[in-house]
């Protein structure tokens, strides 16, 4: 289990117990050092103040706020935990809402929930009602000197909560628009075909970081004294110019056919006839 984040109690109605927030995952990349070009050594970010014209030393570095043009007032660490409210410590469950209520856009960093010794009953009890009820909890907790908005929701093994953005800090929607309304039934018949037999079930192993990848081949290559073949050739995306006639060759390109319906199959269920007319089955 990685490094917690957070501890303190989560607390739904007058149920609390401890726990702690683990981050459930973090971006990989290839990272790179800034050299010198000219000898190769690794260079430093010098702090500098600019009244006194010379660097500083982080020790002298203080908090400050600018309440106007270049006048600021100062906070030390004592002023921040003075500003700290109760979410600080104890996570508080603040409503249940419908998952399906809560639009993806909002979601931010992941977190598994682990509870803290004397708290796994209370905290097997707020999971197994959540899968009962298919609700997902909202909350607040104080870290990283902010408060966050969280999302905790019932995962396979265990609770995942998940940052919120606020509302203030989601771009407006009006920003985004598509007009369905003036589309042509064909040309919405193929694309639902072609999303059809591109359909499949989530798999995040399938997926893999290319750019990373070929980063690391390059790099191997370079160390032991290679040459590495020009990857940078890409054909451009074609442009389309007939959407009705880009749709039948991308169905005529896809590996997988799309399903052919299948074999009728009789209802049993009482009715005027004894039975209903035969149902088709649901896609594979």
């Amino acid at each position: 289990m990685s490094t917690s984040v957070w501890k303190g109690h989560i607390a739904f109605g007058m149920v609390s117990f401890p726990a702690k927030l683990c981050a459930a995952a973090r971006s990989q990349a290839v990272s790179f050092h800034q050299l010198h070009r000219g000898d190769l050594s690794r260079v430093k970010q010098v702090l500098y103040c600019q009244a006194e014209d010379q660097p500083v030393a982080r020790t002298e570095l203080v908090k400050g706020f600018e309440y106007e043009k270049d006048r600021y007032v100062v906070l030390d660490e004592r002023d921040l935990a003075r500003a700290e409210p109760r979410s600080a410590g104890v996570m508080e469950v603040l409503e249940f809402v419908p998952a399906a209520e809560v639009d993806p856009v909002y979601l931010d960093a992941s977190y598994y929930v682990v509870p803290e010794a004397g708290g796994e009953r209370p905290y097997a009890l707020l999971l197994q009602a959540m899968r009962q009820s298919r609700y997902v909890s909202i909350a607040q907790v104080t870290m990283h000197q902010r408060e966050h908005l969280v999302l905790l929701r019932p995962g396979r093994s265990g609770l995942i909560a998940h940052t919120l953005y606020y509302q203030d800090e989601v771009r407006a929607l009006d920003e985004f628009r598509a007009d369905a309304a003036q589309l042509p039934a064909r040309e919405l018949e193929l694309a639902a075909l072609l999303v059809d037999a591109l359909a499949a079930s989530f798999d995040a192993v399938k997926y893999r970081d290319t750019y990373r990848e070929n980063l690391r081949v390059l790099i191997d290559a370079k160390v032991s004294g290679q040459e590495v073949a020009d990857q940078s050739a890409r054909p451009a995306p074609a442009q389309v110019l007939d959407i009705l006639e880009a749709l039948k060759a991308s169905l005529a390109r896809t590996r997988k056919p799309v399903a052919a319906p299948a074999a009728l199959a009789p209802v049993p269920i009482t009715g005027e006839n004894g039975t209903l007319p035969a149902r088709r089955a649901k896609r594979a």
